[in-house]
Protein backbone atom coordinates (compact mmCIF):
# COMPACT_ATOMS: atom_id res chain seq x y z
CA UNK A 1 0.00 0.00 0.00
CA UNK A 2 1.54 3.49 -0.68
CA UNK A 3 2.05 5.83 1.64
CA UNK A 4 -0.02 9.16 1.41
CA UNK A 5 1.78 12.33 1.36
CA UNK A 6 1.80 14.73 4.07
CA UNK A 7 2.73 17.64 1.89
CA UNK A 8 -0.89 18.57 0.84
CA UNK A 9 -0.88 21.66 -1.12
CA UNK A 10 -2.19 24.48 1.57
CA UNK A 11 1.26 23.10 3.69
CA UNK A 12 3.12 24.04 0.87
CA UNK A 13 1.63 27.18 0.32
CA UNK A 14 1.75 27.90 3.44
CA UNK A 15 5.40 26.97 3.29
CA UNK A 16 5.79 28.98 0.08
CA UNK A 17 4.82 32.02 1.67
CA UNK A 18 6.52 32.02 4.81
CA UNK A 19 9.72 31.74 2.69
CA UNK A 20 8.67 34.71 0.82
CA UNK A 21 8.30 37.03 3.51
CA UNK A 22 11.73 35.99 5.35
CA UNK A 23 12.47 37.07 1.79
CA UNK A 24 11.10 40.47 2.00
CA UNK A 25 12.15 41.02 5.47
CA UNK A 26 15.99 40.39 3.91
CA UNK A 27 15.26 42.86 1.35
CA UNK A 28 14.07 45.52 3.49
CA UNK A 29 17.17 45.26 5.67
CA UNK A 30 19.15 45.17 2.27
CA UNK A 31 16.90 47.88 1.43
CA UNK A 32 18.19 50.36 4.43
CA UNK A 33 21.74 49.58 4.36
CA UNK A 34 21.63 50.28 0.71
CA UNK A 35 20.61 53.96 1.78
CA UNK A 36 23.51 53.63 4.50
CA UNK A 37 26.03 52.62 1.76
CA UNK A 38 24.72 55.74 -0.40
CA UNK A 39 25.06 58.51 2.08
CA UNK A 40 28.38 57.38 3.42
CA UNK A 41 29.50 56.95 -0.24
CA UNK A 42 28.59 60.23 -1.02
CA UNK A 43 29.82 61.98 2.36
CA UNK A 44 33.59 60.51 1.08
CA UNK A 45 32.86 61.77 -2.24
CA UNK A 46 32.22 65.19 -1.73
CA UNK A 47 34.23 65.32 1.88
CA UNK A 48 31.54 67.44 2.94
CA UNK A 49 30.99 70.09 0.25
CA UNK A 50 28.11 68.12 -0.95
CA UNK A 51 25.87 71.59 -1.72
CA UNK A 52 28.58 71.79 -4.65
CA UNK A 53 27.92 69.34 -6.05
CA UNK A 54 24.38 70.47 -6.56
CA UNK A 55 24.13 74.48 -7.20
CA UNK A 56 22.88 73.26 -10.49
CA UNK A 57 19.77 72.37 -8.45
CA UNK A 58 19.74 75.20 -5.95
CA UNK A 59 16.85 76.50 -8.25
CA UNK A 60 13.88 74.93 -6.50
CA UNK A 61 12.19 74.48 -10.09
CA UNK A 62 15.51 72.48 -11.56
CA UNK A 63 15.34 70.47 -7.98
CA UNK A 64 11.34 69.66 -9.32
CA UNK A 65 12.42 68.84 -13.09
CA UNK A 66 15.06 66.48 -12.03
CA UNK A 67 12.34 64.92 -9.95
CA UNK A 68 9.86 64.50 -12.72
CA UNK A 69 12.81 63.17 -14.95
CA UNK A 70 14.29 61.13 -12.83
CA UNK A 71 11.03 59.41 -11.25
CA UNK A 72 9.61 59.38 -14.96
CA UNK A 73 12.83 57.17 -16.32
CA UNK A 74 13.00 54.76 -13.59
CA UNK A 75 9.49 54.65 -13.07
CA UNK A 76 9.16 54.49 -9.16
CA UNK A 77 8.66 56.87 -7.21
CA UNK A 78 10.17 54.56 -4.02
CA UNK A 79 13.48 54.58 -5.62
CA UNK A 80 13.55 58.17 -5.89
CA UNK A 81 12.96 58.72 -2.56
CA UNK A 82 14.94 56.45 -0.93
CA UNK A 83 17.96 57.39 -3.21
CA UNK A 84 17.08 60.86 -2.59
CA UNK A 85 17.01 60.24 1.49
CA UNK A 86 20.74 58.69 1.31
CA UNK A 87 21.80 61.64 -0.57
CA UNK A 88 20.74 63.93 2.29
CA UNK A 89 22.31 61.86 4.63
CA UNK A 90 25.46 62.70 2.12
CA UNK A 91 25.31 65.95 2.36
CA UNK A 92 22.17 67.41 -0.19
CA UNK A 93 20.95 69.91 1.30
CA UNK A 94 17.23 69.73 2.71
CA UNK A 95 15.86 72.79 0.85
CA UNK A 96 17.66 70.97 -2.89
CA UNK A 97 15.52 67.79 -1.78
CA UNK A 98 12.54 68.91 -1.30
CA UNK A 99 10.98 70.10 -4.90
CA UNK A 100 13.04 66.84 -5.70
CA UNK A 101 10.98 64.77 -3.54
CA UNK A 102 7.56 66.93 -4.77
CA UNK A 103 8.80 66.06 -8.66
CA UNK A 104 9.05 62.40 -7.64
CA UNK A 105 4.94 62.54 -6.88
CA UNK A 106 4.55 63.70 -10.38
CA UNK A 107 6.90 61.45 -11.98
CA UNK A 108 5.60 58.25 -10.56
CA UNK A 109 2.07 58.78 -12.33
CA UNK A 110 3.41 58.39 -15.81
CA UNK A 111 3.14 54.26 -14.86
CA UNK A 112 -0.94 54.30 -14.62
CA UNK A 113 -1.05 56.93 -17.71
CA UNK A 114 0.62 53.92 -19.85
CA UNK A 115 -1.18 51.36 -18.62
CA UNK A 116 -4.34 53.35 -19.67
CA UNK A 117 -3.01 53.19 -23.29
CA UNK A 118 -3.83 49.42 -23.14
CA UNK A 119 -7.14 50.18 -23.75
CA UNK A 120 -6.71 51.95 -26.75
CA UNK A 121 -8.31 49.76 -29.05
CA UNK A 122 -11.75 51.08 -27.56
CA UNK A 123 -13.26 54.61 -27.51
CA UNK A 124 -15.42 54.62 -25.01
CA UNK A 125 -13.36 52.10 -22.52
CA UNK A 126 -10.02 54.21 -23.28
CA UNK A 127 -12.17 57.44 -22.51
CA UNK A 128 -13.15 56.07 -19.50
CA UNK A 129 -9.27 54.34 -18.94
CA UNK A 130 -7.59 57.35 -19.65
CA UNK A 131 -9.28 59.75 -17.20
CA UNK A 132 -8.80 56.78 -14.68
CA UNK A 133 -5.03 57.18 -15.48
CA UNK A 134 -4.51 60.76 -15.71
CA UNK A 135 -6.38 61.88 -12.56
CA UNK A 136 -3.13 61.15 -10.63
CA UNK A 137 -1.02 63.32 -13.24
CA UNK A 138 -3.66 66.17 -12.48
CA UNK A 139 -3.63 65.98 -8.50
CA UNK A 140 -0.31 65.97 -8.06
CA UNK A 141 0.18 68.78 -10.39
CA UNK A 142 -2.10 70.84 -8.64
CA UNK A 143 -0.28 69.61 -5.03
CA UNK A 144 2.80 71.22 -6.66
CA UNK A 145 1.62 74.75 -8.15
CA UNK A 146 0.06 75.02 -4.53
CA UNK A 147 3.27 73.61 -2.01
CA UNK A 148 6.27 74.22 -3.46
CA UNK A 149 5.55 78.36 -3.88
CA UNK A 150 4.44 78.22 -0.25
CA UNK A 151 7.32 76.47 0.50
CA UNK A 152 9.57 78.85 -1.65
CA UNK A 153 8.70 81.26 0.43
CA UNK A 154 7.73 80.46 3.51
CA UNK A 155 8.87 76.84 4.21
CA UNK A 156 6.32 75.52 6.02
CA UNK A 157 6.56 71.64 5.41
CA UNK A 158 10.66 72.00 6.01
CA UNK A 159 10.11 73.69 9.55
CA UNK A 160 7.30 71.05 10.74
CA UNK A 161 9.29 68.29 9.51
CA UNK A 162 12.37 69.60 11.27
CA UNK A 163 10.30 70.00 14.28
CA UNK A 164 9.07 66.57 14.22
CA UNK A 165 12.60 65.55 13.06
CA UNK A 166 14.26 66.98 16.42
CA UNK A 167 11.79 65.41 19.07
CA UNK A 168 11.91 62.18 17.21
CA UNK A 169 15.78 61.73 17.64
CA UNK A 170 17.74 61.85 20.11
CA UNK A 171 21.08 61.35 22.00
CA UNK A 172 24.19 62.53 21.49
CA UNK A 173 24.99 60.65 18.15
CA UNK A 174 21.79 61.81 16.67
CA UNK A 175 20.52 58.15 16.61
CA UNK A 176 16.91 57.96 15.82
CA UNK A 177 14.84 57.17 19.12
CA UNK A 178 14.00 53.30 19.85
CA UNK A 179 16.17 52.38 16.26
CA UNK A 180 19.47 52.79 17.89
CA UNK A 181 19.73 49.19 16.57
CA UNK A 182 19.15 49.93 12.83
CA UNK A 183 23.20 51.12 12.48
CA UNK A 184 24.74 48.24 14.57
CA UNK A 185 22.51 46.42 12.48
CA UNK A 186 23.26 47.87 8.86
CA UNK A 187 26.76 48.75 9.50
CA UNK A 188 28.89 45.01 8.24
CA UNK A 189 26.90 45.16 5.52
CA UNK A 190 27.59 48.92 4.44
CA UNK A 191 31.59 48.19 5.49
CA UNK A 192 31.50 44.88 3.62
CA UNK A 193 30.31 46.83 0.51
CA UNK A 194 32.68 49.54 1.28
CA UNK A 195 35.86 47.29 1.36
CA UNK A 196 34.90 45.50 -1.58
CA UNK A 197 34.35 49.53 -3.16
CA UNK A 198 37.93 50.30 -2.68
CA UNK A 199 39.33 46.63 -3.24
CA UNK A 200 37.90 47.99 -6.80
CA UNK A 201 39.24 51.17 -7.28
CA UNK A 202 41.15 53.42 -4.12
CA UNK A 203 40.64 56.82 -6.04
CA UNK A 204 37.26 56.61 -7.05
CA UNK A 205 35.98 53.70 -4.19
CA UNK A 206 33.26 55.94 -2.68
CA UNK A 207 31.70 56.35 -5.87
CA UNK A 208 31.32 52.92 -6.46
CA UNK A 209 30.27 52.59 -3.27
CA UNK A 210 27.50 54.96 -4.22
CA UNK A 211 26.68 52.91 -7.74
CA UNK A 212 26.63 49.57 -5.20
CA UNK A 213 23.80 51.26 -2.79
CA UNK A 214 21.58 52.58 -5.75
CA UNK A 215 21.48 48.99 -7.36
CA UNK A 216 20.51 47.79 -4.69
CA UNK A 217 17.93 49.86 -4.08
CA UNK A 218 16.74 49.19 -7.75
CA UNK A 219 16.79 45.19 -6.80
CA UNK A 220 15.18 45.23 -3.21
CA UNK A 221 12.28 47.28 -3.99
CA UNK A 222 11.80 45.82 -7.13
CA UNK A 223 11.64 42.04 -5.49
CA UNK A 224 9.85 43.59 -2.74
CA UNK A 225 7.08 44.72 -5.16
CA UNK A 226 6.69 41.36 -6.75
CA UNK A 227 6.82 39.27 -3.84
CA UNK A 228 3.92 41.10 -2.39
CA UNK A 229 2.12 41.11 -5.72
CA UNK A 230 1.94 37.48 -5.11
CA UNK A 231 1.28 37.87 -1.29
CA UNK A 232 -1.19 40.58 -0.99
CA UNK A 233 -2.68 41.55 -4.49
CA UNK A 234 -5.55 39.01 -4.40
CA UNK A 235 -6.13 40.70 -1.34
CA UNK A 236 -5.51 44.13 -2.15
CA UNK A 237 -8.61 44.01 -4.93
CA UNK A 238 -10.47 41.94 -2.43
CA UNK A 239 -10.16 45.54 0.18
CA UNK A 240 -10.36 47.57 -2.88
CA UNK A 241 -14.09 46.12 -3.94
CA UNK A 242 -15.28 46.25 -0.52
CA UNK A 243 -14.41 49.41 0.15
CA UNK A 244 -15.81 51.45 -3.18
CA UNK A 245 -19.31 53.07 -2.61
CA UNK A 246 -18.80 53.32 0.92
CA UNK A 247 -17.35 57.14 0.89
CA UNK A 248 -14.15 59.03 -0.11
CA UNK A 249 -12.55 58.53 3.67
CA UNK A 250 -12.99 54.68 3.70
CA UNK A 251 -11.82 55.01 0.06
CA UNK A 252 -8.52 56.85 0.67
CA UNK A 253 -7.49 54.70 3.94
CA UNK A 254 -7.92 51.20 1.47
CA UNK A 255 -5.56 53.04 -0.87
CA UNK A 256 -3.04 54.18 1.64
CA UNK A 257 -3.26 50.61 2.98
CA UNK A 258 -3.32 49.12 -0.11
CA UNK A 259 -0.11 51.18 -0.94
CA UNK A 260 1.70 50.18 2.63
CA UNK A 261 0.80 46.35 1.42
CA UNK A 262 2.04 46.34 -1.67
CA UNK A 263 5.33 49.33 -1.68
CA UNK A 264 4.06 50.81 -5.03
CA UNK A 265 1.36 53.78 -5.70
CA UNK A 266 2.30 52.36 -9.35
CA UNK A 267 0.74 49.35 -8.29
CA UNK A 268 -2.67 50.86 -6.42
CA UNK A 269 -3.04 53.10 -9.44
CA UNK A 270 -2.41 50.82 -12.37
CA UNK A 271 -5.21 47.92 -10.26
CA UNK A 272 -7.66 51.34 -10.90
CA UNK A 273 -7.42 51.56 -14.35
CA UNK A 274 -8.43 48.56 -15.92
CA UNK A 275 -12.03 48.68 -13.68
CA UNK A 276 -12.32 52.39 -14.38
CA UNK A 277 -12.40 51.16 -18.17
CA UNK A 278 -14.41 48.21 -17.96
CA UNK A 279 -16.85 50.27 -16.16
CA UNK A 280 -17.14 48.51 -12.95
CA UNK A 281 -16.12 51.44 -11.20
CA UNK A 282 -16.85 54.96 -12.19
CA UNK A 283 -13.93 57.86 -11.56
CA UNK A 284 -15.52 59.49 -8.44
CA UNK A 285 -15.41 56.34 -6.82
CA UNK A 286 -11.79 55.62 -8.07
CA UNK A 287 -10.48 59.06 -7.48
CA UNK A 288 -10.01 58.49 -3.38
CA UNK A 289 -7.73 55.26 -3.88
CA UNK A 290 -5.44 57.43 -5.71
CA UNK A 291 -5.37 59.85 -2.92
CA UNK A 292 -4.60 57.39 -0.64
CA UNK A 293 -1.84 56.11 -2.58
CA UNK A 294 -0.24 59.08 -2.27
CA UNK A 295 -0.07 58.87 1.58
CA UNK A 296 0.57 55.08 1.20
CA UNK A 297 3.64 55.96 -0.72
CA UNK A 298 5.51 57.48 1.59
CA UNK A 299 6.54 54.52 4.14
CA UNK A 300 9.28 54.10 1.97
CA UNK A 301 11.30 57.21 2.55
CA UNK A 302 10.48 56.67 6.06
CA UNK A 303 11.68 53.34 6.25
CA UNK A 304 14.59 54.37 4.48
CA UNK A 305 15.44 57.25 6.69
CA UNK A 306 15.68 55.31 9.95
CA UNK A 307 18.87 53.55 8.26
CA UNK A 308 20.77 57.01 9.39
CA UNK A 309 22.48 58.07 12.46
CA UNK A 310 24.89 60.79 13.55
CA UNK A 311 24.74 64.35 12.69
CA UNK A 312 22.31 63.96 9.61
CA UNK A 313 19.81 61.43 11.07
CA UNK A 314 17.51 64.63 12.03
CA UNK A 315 17.80 65.95 8.36
CA UNK A 316 17.03 62.82 7.26
CA UNK A 317 14.11 62.15 8.96
CA UNK A 318 13.06 65.56 8.17
CA UNK A 319 12.96 65.30 4.25
CA UNK A 320 11.20 61.48 4.76
CA UNK A 321 8.32 63.83 6.96
CA UNK A 322 8.31 66.18 4.36
CA UNK A 323 7.78 63.40 1.81
CA UNK A 324 4.61 62.41 4.13
CA UNK A 325 3.45 65.93 5.02
CA UNK A 326 3.45 66.86 1.14
CA UNK A 327 1.28 63.68 0.55
CA UNK A 328 -1.25 63.79 3.50
CA UNK A 329 -1.50 67.75 3.58
CA UNK A 330 -2.06 67.54 -0.61
CA UNK A 331 -5.08 65.22 0.13
CA UNK A 332 -6.92 66.89 3.33
CA UNK A 333 -6.63 70.57 1.82
CA UNK A 334 -7.65 69.42 -2.15
CA UNK A 335 -10.54 66.69 -1.39
CA UNK A 336 -12.05 69.05 1.67
CA UNK A 337 -12.21 71.81 -0.71
CA UNK A 338 -14.76 71.54 -3.70
CA UNK A 339 -13.32 73.72 -6.04
CA UNK A 340 -9.67 72.53 -5.74
CA UNK A 341 -10.92 68.35 -5.22
CA UNK A 342 -12.86 68.88 -8.57
CA UNK A 343 -9.94 70.36 -10.33
CA UNK A 344 -8.44 66.74 -11.10
CA UNK A 345 -11.46 65.34 -12.12
CA UNK A 346 -12.35 68.11 -14.71
CA UNK A 347 -8.41 67.70 -15.99
CA UNK A 348 -9.02 64.53 -16.76
CA UNK A 349 -12.29 64.11 -17.88
CA UNK A 350 -11.55 66.92 -20.46
CA UNK A 351 -7.64 65.48 -21.64
CA UNK A 352 -9.80 61.86 -21.88
CA UNK A 353 -12.00 63.14 -24.29
CA UNK A 354 -9.40 64.39 -26.78
CA UNK A 355 -7.29 61.45 -26.48
CA UNK A 356 -10.39 59.54 -27.18
CA UNK A 357 -10.83 61.44 -30.66
CA UNK A 358 -7.34 61.68 -30.99
CA UNK A 359 -5.15 58.93 -29.90
CA UNK A 360 -2.29 60.97 -30.20
CA UNK A 361 -3.00 63.15 -27.87
CA UNK A 362 -2.30 60.36 -25.77
CA UNK A 363 1.51 59.96 -27.07
CA UNK A 364 1.96 63.82 -27.01
CA UNK A 365 0.47 63.66 -23.37
CA UNK A 366 2.82 61.09 -21.62
CA UNK A 367 5.91 62.25 -23.85
CA UNK A 368 4.99 66.06 -23.32
CA UNK A 369 4.34 66.20 -19.67
CA UNK A 370 7.08 63.86 -18.64
CA UNK A 371 9.98 64.36 -20.44
CA UNK A 372 9.58 67.19 -23.07
CA UNK A 373 8.25 69.97 -21.06
CA UNK A 374 10.87 69.27 -18.24
CA UNK A 375 13.50 69.47 -20.69
CA UNK A 376 12.14 72.52 -22.30
CA UNK A 377 12.14 73.77 -18.63
CA UNK A 378 15.92 72.96 -17.82
CA UNK A 379 16.81 74.73 -21.28
CA UNK A 380 14.84 77.71 -20.53
CA UNK A 381 15.98 77.79 -16.72
CA UNK A 382 20.34 77.38 -18.27
CA UNK A 383 19.60 80.51 -20.61
CA UNK A 384 18.30 82.69 -17.97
Amino acid sequence: MSQVSTDTPSSQNRLNSYFQWMAIAFLVYLLISSVGMIGAGFKGATKGHASELFQFATNPFMGLIIGILTTAMVQSSSTVTSIIVGLVAGGLPVETAVPMIMGANIGTTITNTIVSLGHVRRKKEFRRAFAAGTVHDFFNFLAVVIFLPLEIVFQPLSKIAGFLAENLVGGENMSVKGLNFIKPATKPIINFFTDISHLISDSIGYFILIIFGILIIFMAITLIGKFLKVLMVGRAKIIMHNAIGKGPVTGILSGMIITILVQSSSTTTSLMVPLAGSGVFRLKQIYPFTLGANIGTTITALLAATAISGPTAVLTLQIAVVHFLTNATAVILIYSVKILRNLPLRGALWLARLASENKLVAILYVFGAFFIFPAVLIFITNIF
